[in-house]
């Protein structure tokens, strides 16, 4: 399965609907509180200038937000990157 990181913010409606995807796919993530000014930055340096949250990583490759997660879902595309079934 893959590794999946996501860069979020407390009571963000975004960032809890990626993570509801996630979740209902039974995909482990690591959940990255960008609060503080460090994980924010580095967060924005790794998603390319990205400073809305959520940003989300699959296996280190930058997949974009919440948006983009679930465009990736709905084109079939989401579970091979996460290495799931065929």
């Amino acid at each position: 399965m893959a590794a999946v990181e996501i860069y979020t913010t407390p009571f963000c409606p975004y960032c809890a609907r990626a993570k509801r995807l996630l979740e209902r796919k039974g995909v482990p993530y690591t959940e990255i509180d960008v609060s503080g000014a460090g994980p924010r930055q580095e967060m924005t340096e790794r998603a390319g200038g990205g400073h809305t949250v959520p940003q989300i990583f699959i296996d280190g490759r930058h997949v974009g937000g919440s948006d983009e997660l679930f465009e990736l879902d709905m084109d079939g595309e989401l579970d091979p990157l996460l290495g799931l079934g065929s």
